[in-house]
């Protein structure tokens, strides 16, 4: 039975600093990104050695300002990577010189070990082995091929069955014993990767988030392999299972008694299938059984810079956002609010279709409903939270005083474009901070200030899109009158719809937008 591991799949909160560590710091390659396999808009990161091997591949999924999780019991704890014994060394410099947390080195199964941690506070060890060669190292400016990365030397897993979890591992993947020290029990595969399996027993149990290794994939031949594991798994009544063709690779998901999710991967077809080996990493690749628009997909997905590309670095202020930069900036901005239910991504695709060519800004809100994300509190359906809108109305200002002056945002030249509750925060915003919205299409907007103070609205133009079936639509004359008693030019415009957006939504944004700044 071939026996090692194929890839390892950890979450990541933020990925620029997540690209910046794994390929700017460690040197890897990155040689794919995708749209994830099981939600399209997560961003899916694989990065490797020079020609993308199975063995070398450390892959991210993006949940990009997500919650933390809990590294716990029934989970991988650490990544382990080879490298020469003699590049121990040159590590331990570069870690300190580029202020990476570190801890070592020190001896473990008679291996020279340097202990790391990436931006998410994931442990990445750096293991000098004997003897190691990779198929293809990547080599980077300031990192010799005799230092760099060659491949993943192991990964740790913590059982409260350490028994359990080893035997289950050897029948059906191969591995098998080689040493035991402090609580561990080193399994083997048969070209030396090595998985620990640590005695966690009474230790807290693993939640999911970002800052964890999600899984551990070990190799299979070939298609017919994972069958057969499927068949032996079934057989022995091991839990669920499920198999998938994941383009690179087909594979099959089960969990071991400990816990823990195993992937069983083919190493066909491989990174190549889809791009030549000089070009991996260069095109975000689509799953086709989304049936969706690439480019909706595309929107909504995190952008980063590889080393030495030019970057816009996101920002911390008031709001969690999202900035999406145009291949081809024409000066102009996008300001998107989303309504209840939605987040920072959820009008990205409507805002980028609007505006290809603007910078395009869309803040999370900071109220929760349900789970949900708010720009305020609603105490019924048509009563809000007074106090909630005033506090997150000045935030949501200052946030744009910050955002223009980091992203470089001319004021003048910017629409905002909000979606219900979203449009609501618009409309406040522009009575009790004159001055910050300009521009603004609301879309199935409506007053929800129980006292409008004096505003000087002069200037501003206000495309409001209302539903004609919208069950709030009749809220909009009184929101259109407090505009235009104000000075603002507003037009409202009755649409044959609900609540909902649609085509004519999109078309009378577009030619908003390019109407008032281009």
């Amino acid at each position: 039975m071939t026996s090692g591991i194929h890839h390892v799949t950890a979450i990541t909160r933020k990925i620029q600093a997540n690209v910046d560590f794994y390929a700017g710091f460690l040197g890897l390659r990155l040689v794919k990104r995708t749209a994830g396999f099981e939600d399209a808009g997560q961003l899916h990161l694989f990065y490797g050695d020079a020609a993308g091997s199975p063995g070398s591949l450390v892959t991210f999924l993006a949940w990009e300002d997500g919650s933390p999780g809990r590294v716990g019991v029934g989970q991988p704890s650490e990544i382990a990577l080879a490298i020469r014994p003699e590049a121990i060394g040159f590590w331990l410099t570069r870690a300190l010189t580029r202020n990476v947390p570190m801890t070592g080195p020190a001896q473990e199964f008679g291996e020279p070990v340097l202990r790391l941690k990436d931006p998410d506070g994931i442990i990445v060890k750096l293991v000098g082995e004997a003897g190691v060669a990779g198929p293809a190292p990547h080599a980077v400016p300031g990192i010799a091929p005799d230092d760099a990365v060659q491949r993943i030397r192991g990964v740790t897993i913590l059982s409260g069955h350490p028994a359990e979890t080893a035997g289950f591992i050897g029948r059906h993947f191969g591995f098998r014993p080689v040493a035991e020290a402090d609580g561990i029990v080193r399994l083997a595969g048969e070209g030396g990767d090595v998985l620990d399996i640590r005695d966690a027993h009474g230790f807290w149990t693993a939640a999911p988030g970002t800052g964890t290794i999600d899984h551990v994939a070990l190799r299979a031949p070939d298609r017919a392999a994972v069958d057969a594991a499927a068949a032996r798994l079934a057989a022995e009544d091991a839990g669920g299972t499920n198999r998938h063709d994941r383009t690179y690779f087909y594979s099959l998901y089960v969990r071991e008694p400990g816990g823990a999710l195993l992937e069983y991967a083919t190493d066909g077809p491989g990174m190549t299938v889809d791009e030549p080996l000089e070009a991996l990493g260069r095109t975000l690749f689509v799953p086709g059984h989304f049936n969706a628009d690439p480019e909706d997909i595309r929107a909504r997905l995190p952008q980063f810079s590889l080393p030495g590309e030019e970057r816009m670095t996101e920002r911390d202020l008031p709001f969690i956002h999202r900035v999406h930069r145009p291949d081809d900036p024409d000066g102009t901005a996008v300001v998107l609010l989303h309504g209840t239910g939605g987040n920072e991504t959820s009008l990205l695709p409507l805002g980028v279709r609007i505006a290809p060519r603007s910078l395009v800004l869309s803040p999370r809100g900071r109220s929760v409903e349900e789970g949900h994300p708010r720009f305020f509190r609603r105490l019924s359906a048509t009563v809000f939270d007074q106090k909630d809108i005033v506090a997150e109305a000045e935030a949501f200002a200052a946030f744009m005083e910050g955002a223009n002056a980091a992203y470089g945002i001319d004021p003048e030249r910017t629409v905002f474009i909000g979606y219900s509750n979203g449009a609501n925060m618009i409309a406040a915003v522009m009575f009790l901070h004159p001055g910050v919205v300009p521009n603004a299409v609301l879309l199935r907007g409506m007053n929800v200030l129980e006292t409008v103070p004096a505003a000087d609205l002069s200037g501003v133009n206000v495309l409001m899109l209302t539903g004609r079936s919208d069950p709030y639509g009749p809220y909009a004359a009184d929101l259109e009158a407090r505009l235009s008693a104000a000075g603002a030019a507003v037009e409202n415009r009755l649409l044959p719809a609900g609540h909902d957006i649609g085509v004519a939504d999109f078309e009378a944004a577009r030619d908003f937008k390019r109407g008032v700044v281009g």
